[in-house]
């Protein structure tokens, strides 16, 4: 499902690389390492959002070979500080029907109301739930996950990771940077471990 080869990243004095692993359909990788090693960097890489050099491959796609707006499509990345540029919560919605379905699964009451929600009110744990909402509508079969619980409580974090199960049972993989080692141990069936932008263990 997706297949990184020799991935390198060489800018303000950290490297990453080379590096070269895959995740399998269905898969959720865990991706764990101290602060500063390059995890984020490691997603951005994949995603093509900065310079780097090697060849990635996601469900049967080259990244050489595809449109940036198709491949980011294809491999959605999703921040830990996830940006908003409109207003309203909805206008970010592409498909609003499913959003509604996604919002509900996400502990929100009211998903019409919050279609309406200004973004300015949003809490940190509401822009995340519904970032990741935002970045589930469409067909994306990788999903690069950058600590997408840090900002909610219990709860809401059980919710998500109930949701991100449901996307593994449908055969999308997952490449998840947490802090939380349990969370790690919930979701996926190994871990790479990520320091000074190498690769040094996996299991």
């Amino acid at each position: 499902m997706l297949r990184v080869d020799e991935l390198t990243r060489r800018d303000h004095g950290l490297g990453l690389g080379p590096l070269s692993f895959q995740i399998e359909q269905g898969e959720c990788l865990a991706l764990t390492g101290p602060s500063g090693a390059g995890k984020s960097l490691l997603l951005r890489a994949v995603v093509d959002l900065d310079p780097n050099l090697g060849e990635v491959i996601a469900d049967g796609r080259r990244r050489s070979g595809t449109p940036a707006p198709r491949w980011r499509e294809i491999v959605r990345y999703f921040p830990a500080d996830p940006g908003w540029w409109l207003d309203r919560v909805g206008d970010h919605m592409a498909d609003k029907p499913a959003a509604r379905d996604l919002l509900a699964s996400l502990g929100f009451d009211d998903p019409d109301a919050v279609m309406s929600w200004q973004v300015s009110r949003l809490s940190s744990g509401e822009r995340q739930r519904l970032a990741l909402v935002r970045g589930l509508l469409g067909d994306a079969r990788v999903l690069l996950l950058d600590e997408p619980t840090s900002a909610l409580d219990v709860e809401n974090r059980d919710l998500v990771e109930a949701l991100l199960r449901g996307r593994l049972e449908q055969g999308n993989a997952i490449l998840l940077v947490s802090h939380d080692p349990a969370q790690g141990a919930r979701l996926a069936e190994r871990s790479l471990r990520l320091e000074q932008g190498r690769l040094v263990s996996l299991s």
